[in-house]
């Protein structure tokens, strides 16, 4: 099988699968499978792939054929400009929480004492000190499996967090300046209507919030203040429609200067305060 010939039979596959950017999946397992970029492609797609290449390229697509996330077939997905390693014990960084980063790396200063509650594979923590060095970062999960991801992917870039497993605020035992989370926030209702990719392989404990999507929040916003120095702040990823059901939270608990902020496509995607 040349590289000209895998293309188009993994787009064929992945079309007939109804995946629907198949041309571009195709290319990102080529890549990821016989490390080769496009100069190379276009230079060489005469060739044949090595054997142990055609294997796995064959086995990959049938992999996302079968829809599991093209991330976790590669195990990596890039965020704020770094890589990072992905499996099915996490939930895959998506671009709409970099608005969270971005946002929060406005107010971060040397010597801050920082907690990522529902850190997952680790990206929002490790981003935070990528871009703003000298700050103290603790990163929290309740599970286990995803708290090694993150420390492999901290590993990976260099830097030093306190990792804890925690449900929540349950083994967090000091205050900090700042808190982030992107929690789990999708409504139960809306579970079953998820892309296949995201309902069937994602974590579920990563997506369920409960029968409104709420709960973490309420239980983040309650306990919070408890946490937090004085003037410290709350930085919450929320759901596209959650801004108003959020922002009214974090007022009725008394946090200050409460604003929604909105990501690259004009949706509500962060809630930030200040006790």
């Amino acid at each position: 099988m040349t590289y000209r010939e895998a293309m188009k039979w993994g787009i064929e596959l992945l079309a007939q699968a109804g995946i629907e950017e198949a041309k571009i999946d195709a290319w990102l397992l080529v890549e990821a499978v016989c490390k080769v970029n496009l100069t190379f492609y276009y230079s060489h797609m005469e060739d044949d792939l090595t054997t142990e290449h055609q294997s796995e390229y064959e086995i990959a697509v049938r992999k996302r054929a079968e829809r599991i996330p093209l991330q976790y077939i590669t195990g990596e997905q890039e965020f704020m400009g770094l890589n990072f390693k992905v499996n099915s014990n996490v939930l895959i960084p998506r671009q709409d929480t970099e608005t969270l980063v971005e946002e929060v790396l406005k107010v971060c200063q040397p010597k801050m004492r920082v907690l990522d509650l529902c850190t997952g594979s680790g990206c929002i923590a490790i981003s935070l000190l990528k871009n703003a060095h000298g700050m103290a970062v603790t990163g929290s999960d309740i599970s286990k499996q995803a708290l090694l991801v993150a420390k492999d992917n901290a590993k990976v870039h260099e830097v030093e967090i306190n990792w804890v497993r925690s449900n929540l605020f349950e083994n967090i035992n000091e205050r900090f300046d700042l808190i982030v989370s992107n929690p789990p926030y999708v409504a139960q209702s809306e579970i079953l209507s998820l892309m296949p990719e995201v309902r069937d392989f994602e974590p579920i404990g990563a997506l369920d919030g409960g029968v409104d999507g709420l709960d973490f929040y309420r239980q983040i916003v309650a306990q919070g203040k408890d946490y937090l120095n004085k003037d410290g702040y709350l930085y919450l990823e929320i759901g596209y429609d959650q801004g108003p059901a959020v922002t009214n939270m974090m007022c009725a608990a008394g946090y200050r200067e409460v604003s929604v902020i909105k990501d690259l496509a004009h949706h509500e995607r962060v809630v930030k305060g200040r006790v």
